[in-house]
């Protein structure tokens, strides 16, 4: 079964729409659709946005569900100047930016218990992420997304996070979902769509790109669906 997990009902509600037999579970107030899309079983759900939230989907979905792997969808702003609005990016690894023990003389980011900064996706899923993103038209770029409970709209922190962690792609959720699945050993990637640049003139190219943003993302989950049935009929 491929979980699929979004932040907000504009990037998972058109997958939603496309699960067929579907049941309707709701656990720890979040709602997992669960059925087929052609003919690949699925769990979709809205974790609502941050990490907190991201990471009890996560662990519910793990728990409760017979999941083969975690896919984070949705959109994001960008860190990077080769990274532009409506751009897609795919995670090489993740990171939590706010994770700050520095005080202590870890580094910023350093994830106890992983005992990683990044965490790494899987390869297998997100190279064959990548090459549906392609194959759909979009112009892809792969790095590190950078996770935190701020939404990024600021010159500043864009170019901490580009400096300090070289990520290219910022958002509140992915991160928590790898760290959620790596302590599972859950294969997972993180496929987003640019809807901002994430400095001050964020708070008005968001609202205007968000919508177009997760249709690019969702268009490209769903192609990826029907590859995956490809690969089952061959077996």
């Amino acid at each position: 079964m491929i979980g699929i997990i979004g932040a907000m009902d504009t990037e998972v509600d058109n997958i939603k729409s496309q699960v067929k037999g579907k049941t309707v579970s709701e656990i720890a107030g979040v709602e997992f659709v669960c059925g087929f899309i052609d003919d690949v079983t699925v769990c979709v759900a809205k974790c609502s946005p941050g990490k907190v939230n991201a990471a009890l989907c996560t662990q519910a979905m793990i728990d409760n569900f017979d999941i083969e792997m975690i896919i984070n969808v949705g959109v994001a702003c960008s860190l990077s100047s080769d990274v532009v609005i409506k751009n897609v990016v795919i995670a090489s690894d993740v990171c939590e930016y706010d994770i700050d023990i520095t005080a202590l003389g870890e580094p910023r980011g350093f994830i106890n218990g992983l005992n990683v900064i990044k965490v790494k996706t899987d390869d297998k899923i997100s190279e064959l992420l990548a090459r549906t993103a392609i194959s759909c038209g979009e112009k892809i770029h792969r790095g590190t997304i950078a996770s935190g409970d701020t939404f990024i709209a600021s010159s500043e922190l864009k170019d901490m996070l580009k400096n300090e962690f070289g990520a290219i792609c910022g958002e509140m959720e992915g991160g928590a979902i790898g760290h959620t699945c790596a302590a599972n050993n859950v294969p997972f990637a993180v496929l987003r769509s640019i809807s901002d640049g994430g400095d001050e003139n964020s708070q008005l190219d968001y609202p205007t790109f968000k919508k177009i943003a997760a249709e690019i993302s969702t268009t490209i989950i769903l192609e990826f669906i029907k590859l995956q049935k490809n690969q089952y009929t061959l077996f």
